[in-house]
């Protein structure tokens, strides 16, 4: 006959335990690890429909979203920041890193708002700037 318990001297039967702190322990190396490097990608906080376009390419994904909305609003992180506050956003990132501003205009929106968020983050020292469409 097969015990699963061990004998004391006693008589007594002890039960086998599996310990499962080290299981525990890397179950949460592993979830910090995925926290840490995890890539957050940063939205402009308005939805707007991009026009198409015949021919795109893919972008860095980390860069500095501007978007216009159909009622020709500027928008950054959710915030209305106006044609005028493009400037100061724009300057500001550049002197952290140098990295490509992306335009997210609504096809409704006016040619002109669009020229002139252009202009102004051009006037602030981005060197990229891009818009995004459809693909």
């Amino acid at each position: 006959m097969i015990r699963n318990r061990v004998s004391n001297p006693d008589g007594d039967f002890d039960s086998a335990e599996i310990n499962l702190s080290p299981l525990i322990d890397c179950v949460f190396i592993l979830l910090i690890f995925y926290i840490v490097t995890t890539v957050f990608i940063e939205e402009t906080g308005v939805e707007v429909n991009k026009p198409e376009a015949a021919a795109s390419t893919q972008l860095d994904k980390k860069s500095l979203l501007i978007a216009i909305t159909a009622e020709n609003n500027v928008v950054y992180a959710g915030t209305e920041i106006g044609i005028s506050g493009v400037a100061g956003i724009v300057k500001r990132q550049m002197e952290i890193a140098e990295i490509p501003v992306i335009i997210q205009a609504d096809e409704r929106a006016d040619h002109g708002v669009f020229s002139r968020v252009y202009g102004e983050a051009k006037a602030a020292g981005a060197t990229k700037v891009n818009f995004a469409t459809e693909y």
